[in-house]
């Protein structure tokens, strides 16, 4: 079946195909890491705050996730997940108008970024586009090599964040603890969704961290980092410790699926669109602990 049409339905235009491949659902998730940073650091609501939060919104998301649709056209197709908010399937016509569109958008804002910046938040935000581009780009293909694929995958979220506080002359040091908590939050994500695709991955000879060890572990393992994750935000000051209670939900979310079977892996997708909405509500959460010290009671 070709792409371009599904059951006789004429494809998205190629507009809303380019838009869509950048997972609108998740533009926040970069976003909000690097506005949360920024302002906690001392930064304002100025120049480099409203670009990188421009710029974290949609151009890195059309990079990261637009690229990696168009190198993952051939197993996409045959994948029953794609197609919605989990990923659109792009034409292959709209190919090179994605590649172009994600270079086209990332070029300004990277600029500005690097202007406003200095030589730290430069090399802070090279670090995070490389890995954008290594996640799925020909040859490089960190996604398809075990274990790199979820440290990548987590320096993607993680990043943003870092870039804020470098932005904002912040110390990097001094944010270990909240960084090292959400870089395991991370990994875990997306250790967990790659256990849906096992099955699917393994017929389609694509490495990753769930075909090596397989469904159920990996499932403790996306579980190991949360719980981890969860305890080293422990240690951050009063209020902000209670950062680590939020590592709950996503333990108890993942926990139904630690004894899954391979021939069954695709029923942690049921866990993995529960894992897409909690982060709305872990994000709300997180904002009124981030707020709270800074309001006068």
């Amino acid at each position: 079946m070709s792409a371009a049409s599904v059951g006789g339905t004429p494809a998205p235009s190629p507009l809303r195909q380019v838009l869509g491949s950048s997972r609108p659902l998740s533009w926040v998730n970069t976003a909000y890491p690097f506005g949360a940073a920024y302002l906690l650091a001392g930064g304002g609501v100025d120049l480099a705050f409203v670009i990188g939060v421009l710029y974290f919104l949609v151009p890195y998301n059309l990079l990261m996730y637009g690229v990696n649709d168009v190198f993952d056209y051939e197993s996409d197709v045959r994948n029953p997940r794609k197609g919605g908010v989990e990923g659109v399937v792009l034409d292959r016509r709209v190919h090179r108008t994605t590649i172009v569109a994600a270079v086209a958008s990332n070029v300004p804002f990277l600029a500005a970024l690097l202007v406003l910046g200095d030589v730290r938040s430069a090399l802070v935000l090279t670090v995070s586009v490389f890995a954008v581009v290594a996640y799925s780009a020909p040859v490089l293909r960190f996604k398809e090599r075990p274990f790199l694929d979820s440290v990548t995958s987590s320096t993607h979220f993680v990043s943003p964040a870092v870039v804020g506080l470098a932005l904002a002359g912040a110390s990097i040091g001094d944010n270990a603890a909240a960084l090292v908590g959400f870089f395991l939050w991370g990994m875990g994500s997306h250790a967990f969704g790659a256990v849906q695709d096992v099955e699917a991955d393994r017929a389609g000879g694509i490495g990753s961290i769930g075909t090596v060890l397989g469904s159920a572990p990996t499932t403790w393992f996306a579980l190991g980092c949360y719980v981890v994750g969860g305890l080293v935000l422990l240690t951050l000051p009063w209020p902000y410790t209670l950062a680590g209670a939020l590592a709950v939900p996503y333990v108890l979310n993942v926990l139904p699926f630690v004894r899954l079977r391979d021939a069954d892996c695709e029923r942690a997708n049921a866990g993995w669109r529960r894992f897409l909405w909690l982060n709305y509500l872990t994000g709300f959460l997180l904002t009124q602990l981030l707020i709270w010290p800074h309001v006068s009671w």
